[in-house]
């Protein structure tokens, strides 16, 4: 008797034993989380949905250019002539006044041109052109956003101009998400916002300038980028979209309001060595004031409480 109940409990032992083991194991498989700069921020696995990091998504905040990836779904969207030459107008976005730009009012380029300088280099008066040529004009194209946003369930969002220019421009991270899922359908989006350089010729007068992609990343050669948008307004601070090649993986990643013109691109890579390599690495105090501040301001009561996952 004595002898099975040692036999019983020596295996009940042993399989505790295991169990635990296998748990340390699958502990230590789960590297710890990653601290970002951008004050908002969520990266989705496309392929299987899965949320892979998460901090704060879905606080409402103005996101500056990244408007122009809705702004450009709305041009496509419109089946319009891409070859068609458009007088440069910007009449009618009133937030334009007294931005400089090397375009020049009322010279001539044709919409996929205008697309191209609107995704690629982030031109607020490409985008701003391509609102006043749209069927109804401005007023119809904002609209159309709306609608657009409304269709791909962006319930948090909501677009007043289509440069990104106005701090009424607002969305979440999750949302953005969405937004990113169905901008990648678009073969035109996908390359015209990833091209790195353009030589565009204007006509009426006739001059070229020579324009580059805003996101350093899509010149790096490590790595593969399907959708990209910068933005950046005093009120939205620096953000960035993408859909990339992580792990094998398409992934989408929103970065909203981060300080200093480097560190969104500095989240991407530190997003990407965790996922990869489970490596973090830490924040500059500069970057973690900056960040504790928006938050403190966001919320309150929970500020020292940053659930990320």
């Amino acid at each position: 008797m004595r002898s099975q109940i040692s036999v019983v409990f020596g295996s009940l032992l042993v399989g505790l034993l295991m169990v635990v083991r296998i748990s340390d194991v699958q502990a230590q498989s789960i590297p710890p989380s990653v601290e970002l700069a951008s004050v908002s921020a969520l990266v989705v696995d496309l392929a299987s949905g899965r949320e892979v990091f998460s901090s704060y998504p879905d606080v409402v905040l103005p996101i500056a250019s990244i408007t122009k990836l809705m702004t450009a779904m709305v041009v496509l969207d419109a089946q319009l002539p891409m070859n068609q030459q458009l007088p440069v107008q910007i009449k009618d976005t009133q937030e334009l006044k007294g931005v400089f730009s090397r375009v020049r009012v009322n010279s001539e380029v044709t919409r996929l041109e205008m697309l191209r300088l609107a995704l690629m280099s982030s031109e607020n008066r490409a985008a701003s052109s391509l609102a006043h040529h749209y069927p109804g004009g401005h007023k119809a194209f904002v609209a159309a956003m709306n609608a657009k946003a409304r269709a791909l369930g962006m319930r948090k969002s909501r677009f007043v101009e289509p440069t990104g220019l106005s701090a009424k421009n607002t969305s979440t991270a999750r949302d953005l998400v969405s937004m990113l899922r169905a901008a990648r359908q678009y073969p035109l989006i996908r390359e015209l916002s990833t091209t790195v350089t353009d030589d565009v010729h204007f006509r009426s007068p006739n001059y070229s300038q020579s324009f580059f992609n805003t996101n350093p990343l899509v010149r790096n050669g490590d790595w593969q980028i399907q959708v990209s948008k910068t933005g950046f307004t005093d009120d939205a601070g620096h953000c960035l979209v993408m859909v990339a090649e992580i792990g094998r993986s398409p992934m989408a990643i929103v970065l909203l309001d981060s300080l200093g013109k480097s560190s969104r691109f500095a989240d991407a890579n530190r997003l990407r060595r965790w996922v990869e390599t489970g490596k973090i690495s830490t924040l500059s105090p500069e970057l973690r004031s900056y960040r504790q501040q928006k938050l403190k301001r966001l919320y309150p009561m929970t500020a020292r409480r940053v659930s990320e996952r």
